[in-house]
């Protein structure tokens, strides 16, 4: 295992995290973790040098957190790092805090969290945590011993990112998506390099985009560029290199699934290491990047000339949706942002067909039939 200093704090960490947030589970319930299958895959990877576990509140329904409790036993629980997450939308009072954290205690049968986050901040639960002077509770807690290190997740625009990364002086780290496909999604690359020069540890999560960069075979474009490296790695081996091949990602979290996805990124993260990749690898994933971008049908570039709608259609959102779905062949995932993540008010079946939109794009985009195209097949029922 490769180990990396953990920011500005006197420790290392694995260079592989274990996020078990997706843990193999039974009867296609994710509240029922395959506890023996489970137990195997992180006690296997802490025994080869895995010194990080993440997990949070409501991960497996609330299970995770349990589930770990239970078998971080006869001395596991010292060799690593256990991370958790306050739950920020459940945070209404400043008693939440105490609280939700009393209980994450007792599910994990710990007397101390060594790495809390407040989880997926936004500018709504940034603001919220102001208001409940959540600074003032985190070190009482920390000056009481509870809580060894703080820091935060994100998921919001990168102009939030940097309003919360610079609204509090004490951070020790956050937690971002990256990955090739993600270097200006949220925080992005500059929020990433952002929070390193300050002396964050960054942990990145989502390397391989919930698995759309795992996919083996790749779709044939993608499986064409990499070929041209003459490296037998798999899809994900060139992802999670990417990752590690950046100074400033302290480690990376895996959600992983099986025994195999284990064994296999252990053997990744033992030849990992910063600056490893060479310019001809780097031009590489570039040409993967661009073959994934090549598979998008819409050629949106978000300028938002489209914007506003008068009928409030979240035009560009909605082709970004469409276009994820077919580039990394995953409509359901798709399907559940449109339906969850977009308001109904804002969804394509709003368009009146004024031809606004049309006349304004510079990519002189068929608006409106592709909206019609998107709606039908974001709202269709997965197999």
């Amino acid at each position: 295992m490769q180990y990396r200093q953990f920011g500005k704090n006197d420790w290392q960490v694995s260079a592989l995290g274990f996020g078990c947030m997706r843990l193999p589970i039974l009867d296609d319930d994710s509240s029922k973790i395959d506890h023996e299958l489970a137990q195997a895959m992180i006690y296997k990877a802490i025994d080869a040098g895995v010194n990080y576990l993440d997990t949070a509140y409501s991960y497996h329904r609330g299970q995770s957190e349990v589930f770990l409790g239970k078998i971080l036993k006869d001395g596991y629980r010292e060799k690593v790092k256990l991370a958790t997450k306050m739950p920020s939308w459940l945070v209404k009072t400043a008693d939440d805090l105490d609280r939700l954290f009393d209980e994450q205690l007792t599910r994990l049968q710990t007397d101390h969290i060594d790495v809390y986050l407040l989880h997926a901040l936004n500018a709504s639960h940034w603001q919220n945590y102001l208001d409940l002077k959540v600074f003032d509770w985190v070190e009482k807690k920390m000056s009481e011993g509870l809580i060894n290190n703080l820091g935060f997740s994100f998921h919001d625009k990168y102009e939030v990112f940097d309003k919360i990364l610079n609204g509090y002086d004490n951070w020790d780290f956050c937690q971002i998506q990256y990955n090739y496909m993600d270097t200006n999604y949220q925080a992005g690359m500059q929020g990433l390099y952002q929070a390193a020069e300050k002396g964050l540890a960054v942990v990145v999560m989502e390397p391989l985009r919930g698995g759309s960069l795992a996919k083996n075979p790749a779709p044939k474009a993608v499986a064409e560029a990499f070929a041209k490296s003459g490296k037998e790695w798999s899809p994900a081996e060139w992802a999670l290199q990417w990752v590690w091949n950046q100074p400033q990602a302290s480690l990376l979290l895996s959600g992983m699934s099986t025994m195999q996805q284990v064994e296999e990124n252990l053997v990744s993260a033992a030849r990992s290491g910063i600056d490893t990749l060479t310019a001809e690898d780097l031009q590489v994933v570039e040409d993967v990047r661009q073959a994934y971008l090549s598979l998008t049908p819409i050629p949106c570039t978000k300028c938002e000339y489209c914007l506003p709608c008068p009928n409030d259609v979240a035009i560009p959102t909605i082709f970004a949706i469409y276009n994820e779905a077919i580039m990394y062949d995953n409509p359901r995932s798709a399907r559940w942002a449109y339906n969850n993540e977009v308001k109904a008010e804002n969804r394509a079946d709003n368009c009146i067909e004024c031809g606004l939109c049309e006349d304004a794009c510079p990519q002189q985009i068929e608006i409106i039939d592709w909206l019609k195209k998107a709606d039908v097949f974001l709202t269709a029922q997965n197999n």
